[in-house]
């Protein structure tokens, strides 16, 4: 039985929950077992959070879940129980949440459960390894070849300058200039141990940039295996727009971004939406 109606969407009528059927089989693994596995997955998209992949609860290994007593309230789903995964000696801790009693706005995802990403091991979509968070299928990236002349100064030297770039398009993110290495001032990077996952683009590797004596920590990603979707950007490298002095396109200062890699964001946090959305909690 659900609950009555959400008080959250009485009091902000805009906000928005929709729970669609994905095509895509996808797995979950947990200390080498596979503990969800469904070709009848579902996306929750809601606003201002990333998508959510939720499993029927006939596809997930209930026999490895333990109840816990850690509850959560949402004013537009309800209240979430959890469960643990035990799989050998590892336990994954409040890693599943579902709502038994949804509010009637989201009775759909009364039979469906769902898991941290970071609390279990890998995710897969068919046979193909994703990370960080789903695909959103209404999300694009798009890059692109350019001409333009391109100019990235940092500590007032230019450190990079090419009309080689490829401009890459990923919606509601500032335009990112991937640079071809022999266009970038090689001698001014020190690589970096820092690694990086993206679900659009692959795992990135950082170079900080050494101007004198100033170090810029971790000012420069580049993609040296891009999964196979984004193939251009494979050994480009791409300076934080938010972080360098400036980029010059066609000889113009591009207006500095404010996102959450922004060296001003904390403070600006309480005030400007985070383009890429919080971080997903039931």
């Amino acid at each position: 039985m659900t609950q009555a109606p959400a008080p959250g969407f009485a009091a902000n009528p805009d906000y928005r929950i929709t729970f669609e059927p994905s095509p895509r089989r996808v797995r979950v693994e947990f200390n080498g077992e596979t503990i969800a596995d469904s070709a009848a997955a579902h996306l929750l998209f809601e606003t201002r959070h990333l998508p959510v992949y939720y499993f029927p609860r006939a596809d997930v290994r209930l026999d490895l879940l333990r109840p816990s007593e850690h509850h959560t309230y949402c004013p537009y789903k309800g209240t979430a129980s959890y469960w643990s995964v035990a799989v050998g000696d590892r336990v994954g801790e409040n890693a599943v949440w579902g709502y038994p009693e949804p509010f009637d706005e989201v009775a759909g995802i009364q039979d469906y459960l769902a898991f941290y990403w970071d609390r279990v091991d890998h995710w897969y979509e068919e046979d193909d390894e994703i990370f960080v968070h789903p695909r959103d299928p209404y999300k694009r990236v798009d890059v692109v070849n350019s001409s333009r002349p391109v100019a990235v100064i940092v500590g007032g030297v230019t450190v990079a300058e090419t009309r080689r770039a490829r401009f890459l398009f990923e919606t509601r993110l500032p335009t990112r200039y991937y640079i071809p290495p022999e266009d970038v001032r090689m001698d001014l990077l020190v690589a970096s141990d820092k690694v990086t996952a993206c679900p659009y683009k692959g795992r990135a590797r950082y170079y900080s940039v050494k101007i004198g004596d100033r170090i810029f920590p971790d000012l420069v990603w580049s993609y040296p295996e891009p999964i196979a979707e984004c193939p251009k950007i494979k050994g480009y490298l791409c300076f934080f727009n938010e972080r360098v002095d400036e980029i010059r396109i066609d000889g113009v200062a591009v207006p500095r971004p404010l996102t959450p890699w922004s060296p001003e964001w904390n403070e600006k946090a309480a005030t400007v939406p985070d383009p890429r959305g919080p971080v997903v909690r039931p």
